[in-house]
């Protein structure tokens, strides 16, 4: 407030200690409105007080892998953009952050210490629920997206590694001068966007077991709710000003949502909160900077930036840390000659006592491939079966003659694509496991019951052949046999009825190597002092 409105106009808003303050109630004027909250900052404090008890605090979780935000929050012309970027001689929260921050990581990254970091940086603005890339603004819309581990990113955004705070300024004061602004009753250069700063620390672990780590900080000056009965906005400025207190309105539904323990948070209703979801009630230590207006006729909007606040104050975030293993930082494998050359030059290069034993390819497949992939049999956490199903799948692609990387180091879309054919493979072999059980179950049903027929059989009496016009059929094979296991045999089948004196052959034709022909010739000779009758075949 200047000395003329100060001396003309009492503030509405009154510091009580550090952490709290009052505001007078406009229904009750005897009455106040008390808050609470981790920080109070006055009218004397200045922009290094802010910075150092809030905002220097949670740069060092950046350095262990881990997300933190700053927001700017309040309605037009309270000082949001001034907190946020200051001036040369007051700097606000963004140069000082980076300041700190490109420091500690060269400290960090030093000669002898243990991980290697690097610093890059983004700056965006969202105007009318577009992602605009100010670092190259004829890139044009720009998409938010969220991958498989549930991490908010924008494809397609421009970053910048910087190494110095020149650096930083080299990419950040022209890429500022494309933001949009605009004059407004309240504020000469209003801002009619919310402003993105991302800087990402990476770092490397420089000895075993080479892992990674990142962190995000995220630096937002929102655009401030407008009123525009005060503003006076008409036309382009009338519609800007209609996005803005859109998205801020979704803002304040996620965080009741958030509050009120909803099973549906509102994020994808507006693009802010989209890109804020790591922010709020996400895995970022976050910090709310509330810029409030003290004056009497700004009342209504201090009290409704103060209830946010409050509000906001209620959500909780759950860090943690972003950390991987490098893939092929892993240890290499050693493979011998043989397992080197193909399986046509191994065979060649294979000694004669191994030649000579003649064991199977498929016995030797399975070690080379189990050699091939010991990275996966590293992975103590994996799972037997999918650890054999790899296997298997690599002997498949090795004997089909293919030369590829092993299943680790091969892209994550072709990973996937191999993992889902296991899968199917698995799947058709339990389904003729099934099969085969089903048949199994038939045959021995069909076993219990032969030994049955086979007694029905043998208790039923045959019927013996008819002798008259007999044809003797061809037999299989033909073997010749002596003359006296003949007759024995012939013997064997004769019988003489007692009734009716006749003479019947049973089978006669069936003795094994013996023609229809010899059989005649064979009862003609042994039968002509029998008692006359009919016989069979022709006399």
């Amino acid at each position: 407030m200047d000395e003329a409105t100060r001396a003309n106009e009492a503030p509405c808003v009154r510091g009580i200690d550090s952490c709290s303050l009052e505001v007078a109630n406009w229904r009750k004027y005897q009455e106040t409105l008390k808050y609470q909250f981790d920080a109070f900052y006055g009218e004397k404090s200045t922009q290094q007080d802010i910075y150092v008890g809030s905002v220097q605090p949670i740069l060092r979780h950046l350095l262990e892998g881990q997300n933190a935000s700053v927001l700017a929050y309040g309605p037009t012309g309270a000082g949001k953009t001034h907190t946020m970027l200051g001036s040369p001689e007051q700097p606000g929260v963004i140069p000082r952050a980076l300041m700190d921050l490109l420091q500690l990581t060269r400290e960090e990254s030093a000669e002898g210490r243990p991980w290697d970091l690097s610093v890059t940086m983004s700056y965006l603005e969202i105007y009318q629920e577009k992602v605009l890339d100010l670092l190259d603004p004829a890139s044009g819309d720009l998409a938010i997206r969220e991958d498989c581990r549930g991490n908010i990113l924008i494809p397609g955004l421009t970053e910048k590694h910087i190494t110095s705070f020149s650096d930083f300024e080299q990419h950040f004061l022209p890429a500022s001068k494309n933001r949009v602004v605009g004059a407004t009753r309240l504020n000469q250069r209003s801002s009619r966007s919310h402003a993105v700063l991302l800087v990402k620390v990476g770092q490397r672990e420089r000895l075993a077991p080479f892992r990674q780590r990142e962190g995000k900080l995220y630096l937002i000056d929102l655009a401030g709710s407008e009123d525009n009965r005060r503003t006076g906005n008409q036309g382009i400025r009338l519609k800007e000003s209609g996005a803005i207190n859109t998205s801020l309105f979704v803002l304040g539904k996620v965080v009741d949502a958030l509050n009120q323990g909803l099973p549906r948070i509102p994020y994808r209703d507006s693009k802010l909160t989209r890109l804020l979801q790591d922010s709020l009630g996400g895995s970022a230590h976050s910090i709310i900077i509330a810029n409030i207006a003290p004056e009497r006729r700004f009342y209504q909007d201090t009290v409704s930036a103060l209830n946010f606040t409050a509000r906001s104050r209620e959500v909780i975030n759950r860090p943690f840390t972003n950390e991987s293993l490098q893939p092929h930082a892993l240890a290499p494998v050693k493979l011998s000659q043989k397992e080197l050359l193909g399986p046509p030059e191994a065979k060649k290069a294979k000694g004669p006592e191994e030649e000579s034993t003649g064991s199977p390819e498929s016995l030797a497949a399975p070690a080379s491939a189990s050699q091939k992939l010991s990275l996966l049999q590293k992975l103590s956490n994996m799972d037997p079966a999918m650890l054999e199903n790899l296997l298997s799948l690599d002997r498949l692609l090795g004997s089909q003659g293919s030369q590829g990387t092993p299943l680790l180091n091969t892209p994550k879309r072709e990973r996937m694509v191999l993992m889902k054919t296991v899968e199917e493979k698995d799947l058709e072999i339990e389904r003729l496991k099934m099969k085969q059980k089903e048949l199994e179950a038939k045959v021995l049903a069909q076993e219990a019951l032969d030994p049955k027929e086979k007694e029905n059989t043998l208790a039923t009496p045959q019927p013996l052949p008819s002798c008259t016009g007999t044809v003797a059929k061809p037999l299989k094979r033909a073997v010749v046999m002596p003359l006296q296991l003949i007759q024995k045999q012939a013997e064997s089948k004769i019988h003489i009825l007692k009734k009716g004196h006749k003479r019947k052959v049973e089978d006669l034709e069936q003795v094994e190597g013996i023609s229809g022909k010899q059989v005649e010739s064979f009862l003609k000779a042994n039968l002509l002092g029998l008692a006359a009758g009919p016989h069979c075949g022709p006399s």
